[in-house]
């Protein structure tokens, strides 16, 4: 018979919620047109989900959210 707590630790979470709120934010503002990429927004608009989803984690990051740092290639 198992013991409990056998298996897979789970996992804690790696994002907070403001950090979910402003990823839901940049994807919705992707779909409607409006989300823009570069620096300044001059940037043409996003077409791509995953770009959308990498802008929302930025700005998660710059407010200060509990996001894990970014992975250097």
């Amino acid at each position: 018979m198992p013991t409990k707590g056998s298996g897979r630790k789970s996992s804690s979470r790696k994002y907070g919620k403001a950090a979910g709120k402003r990823v839901a934010s940049a994807v919705r503002r992707a779909k409607k047109g409006t989300l823009r990429s570069g620096k300044s927004g001059k940037g043409g608009s996003v077409k791509n989900r995953k770009q959308a989803i990498a802008i929302g984690l930025s700005e998660a990051r710059k407010k200060g959210a509990k996001v894990p740092k970014k992975k250097s290639a």
